[in-house]
């Protein structure tokens, strides 16, 4: 009954910025572990950023510095702030929120 949806892709240019949402509802329990993965024609699925409670924040080795992945207050919701968007990030990007998946929302950086 744990619902996922992102939000906030789009077309952006090289070098700007985009912020994806990933709200969660119908949860009894609260969800500790949020992940971001993305997906891209001819590529493996990868990892993003993942936030667990009281464990480090993990970045994929190619966000590194770029993306920020962060949780309101209420623990309902995670963002993903992307900056300095390059060509190679263009993929569906999807959120995992204790093993339940969103549909992705599309990230296309293009001149």
């Amino acid at each position: 009954q744990v619902q996922v949806v992102e939000s906030g892709g789009g077309l952006v240019q090289p070098g700007g910025s985009l912020r994806l949402s990933c709200e969660v509802s119908g949860y009894t329990v609260r969800l500790a572990n949020m992940a971001w993965y993305r997906l891209a024609p001819g590529k493996q699925r990868e990892l993003v950023a993942r936030i667990i409670q009281w464990s480090p924040i993990n970045y994929g080795d190619s966000v590194k510095g770029r993306f920020t992945i962060s949780r309101d207050k209420d623990k309902n919701t995670v963002y993903l702030q992307m900056n300095d968007l390059k060509a190679e990030d263009t993929a569906v990007y999807y959120c995992n929120a204790s093993t339940v998946w969103g549909p992705g929302t599309q990230v296309t950086v293009s001149s």
